[in-house]
């Protein structure tokens, strides 16, 4: 690979567990099985978002879903991308990561974040307003919180004396830490402070990221000298023929655009203006990639290359997609490029 990207691009799972018509026992079955599919294959991580109220994500507790992940799989890390800090109490949070740190046996990435959609922030009485320095208070009392026996912080919205702390990560100092951004801000904080960034958007888009992160790190470097992971998001459809990947895909995408817009045509809000509204739309912004196995191995490289990221975050299971195609997609992704360490 060019432009500074590391040769060995490592890849891992994105989900937002979106409705896919069927019993939500089945859907968490199913995701559990490509779970474990993936951790087999190699794979380095499973992402889940944190959504509310919608079928868009039938995931609202990520660490409840990926305990259950960490307990079918050995080597797969876990983590929710991201956790949705104005929900939580900051103590409550951190007591969470502490035991799915331990659950998994040190398996955790840990994505943090303000959410992209306030009116799930709403329906639990968190204000618009409030939301930017609730989250600020929270995410720097779970630092806090990494670091020591004892707990004590006052601010605006939250107050805690002399907590005792009797859980601690198991990894030292603490996980691994991500945040998902498109804006070039973010990509410099989360260099200055040894976080992976997740990105989605066309590559020319995301390569304003990734090089807002490199040059920022350059006076920063990780406390174990790893280089970062600067992920960039994919849907990707993997079938023998390219008539079979993109009616499979374009089926699925319609299904999950719908869940995706639920909340926003509920509340009469208008939709983000780089959402793709239709499946075209989505394949000419990159958002999906699909095809036969040597087409989507030579855009997603290229795409990468472009964007400058080292980390492929792939969403395999989207929409309607049935189980076996996910799969598919995965095995031929780890032949493809995994296994090919391009």
């Amino acid at each position: 690979m060019n432009n500074g990207i590391p040769s060995k691009l490592t890849c891992g799972i994105f989900d937002h567990l979106d409705d896919d018509g069927r019993d939500v026992t089945r859907l968490y079955a199913d995701r559990l099985k490509l779970a474990e599919a993936c951790d087999s294959l190699g794979f380095y991580a499973y992402h889940l978002a944190e959504h509310h109220c919608t079928p868009h994500g039938r995931g609202p507790s990520p660490n409840l879903f990926l305990s259950s992940v960490a307990q079918r799989t050995r080597r797969l890390r876990v983590g929710p991308l991201v956790m949705l800090l104005n929900l939580y109490h900051p103590l409550r949070a951190f007591e969470e990561i502490c035991m799915l740190d331990h659950l998994s046996g040190g398996r955790l990435e840990l994505g943090i974040g303000r959410g992209s959609l306030p009116i799930e922030l709403g329906y639990f009485g968190i204000n618009a307003d409030v939301a930017p320095g609730r989250y600020e208070e929270a995410s720097e009392i779970l630092t806090n919180a990494m670091k020591g026996h004892v707990l004590s912080y006052q601010g605006q919205h939250f107050e805690l004396s002399g907590v005792p702390l009797t859980l601690r990560p198991h990894q030292r100092p603490n996980p691994p830490t991500w945040i998902a951004s498109n804006r070039p801000e973010s990509a410099r904080w989360a260099a200055a402070n040894g976080a992976n960034l997740a990105c989605v958007g066309p590559s020319s888009a995301v390569r304003k990221m990734t090089d807002a992160f490199r040059a920022h790190r350059a006076h920063s470097t990780n406390a174990d000298h790893r280089e970062p992971f600067l992920g960039l998001l994919r849907m990707v459809v993997i079938a023998q023929s390219q008539q079979e990947a993109y009616s499979l895909a374009a089926t699925a995408y319609q299904r999950w655009l719908e869940s995706f817009k639920f909340l926003y045509e509920l509340n009469a809000i208008p939709t983000p203006p780089n959402l793709p509204l239709t499946f075209d739309a989505a394949l000419e912004s990159e958002l999906c990639v699909v095809g036969t196995p040597a087409s989507v191995r030579q855009l997603l490289l290229k795409q990468m290359d472009e964007a400058g990221a080292n980390y492929l975050l792939c969403q395999l299971a989207f929409g309607t997609l049935p189980l076996d195609v996910s799969v598919y997609t995965a095995t031929t992704i780890q032949s493809e490029i995994m296994a090919r360490q391009c």
